[in-house]
C-alpha cells in the first residue's frame, strides 16, 4: 500500500498553522503535547523496567493527552484532515506529537498564532 502522506512532516507543517488559530486548541496543545511526551517516556521507561505501574501511567497519560487534543481540534474552523487508517493515524499522531508541535513553538509559530487569536 503507497504512503498517503509520501513526505509526512513536509505535508504536516504545510497545513499546521491553519489547523492550530483557535485560541483554547492552542492551550489544550502547549499542555497536552508535553504530557504525551512525558508519558510516552514514562511508558517506554515502565516497559523495559517491567513495571506495570508505569505502563498503565504512561497509556493513561497518553490517552488523556489525545483526547485533550481532539476536543481542541473540534474547536478550530478548519480540523486536520480525518485519519485513512490506523497506520495513516499513529504516523501523523507521533510525528505531530514529537516533530511538528515542538517545531512550532519553537519557531515562533505557537505564539504568533497567540497573539492573532481569535476572540
Amino acid at each position: 500500500m503507497a504512503k498517503r502522506h509520501p513526505n509526512l512532516l513536509a505535508w504536516q507543517w504545510r497545513g499546521y498553522a491553519a489547523n492550530h488559530r483557535n485560541p483554547t486548541n492552542l492551550a489544550l496543545h502547549i499542555l497536552a503535547v508535553p504530557l504525551f511526551i512525558l508519558a510516552s517516556v514514562i511508558l517506554v521507561s515502565g516497559l523495559l523496567r517491567l513495571h506495570l505501574s508505569g505502563v498503565a501511567l504512561g497509556v493513561i497519560g497518553i490517552v488523556a493527552s489525545l483526547a485533550i487534543q481532539g476536543r481542541g481540534h473540534k474547536l478550530e474552523e478548519q480540523p486536520p484532515e480525518p485519519f485513512a487508517n490506523r497506520q495513516d493515524a499513529i504516523g501523523r499522531l507521533l510525528a505531530e506529537q514529537f516533530i511538528t508541535f515542538p517545531r512550532f513553538v519553537l519557531s515562533g509559530a505557537w505564539w504568533r498564532a497567540w497573539r492573532n487569536r481569535r476572540r
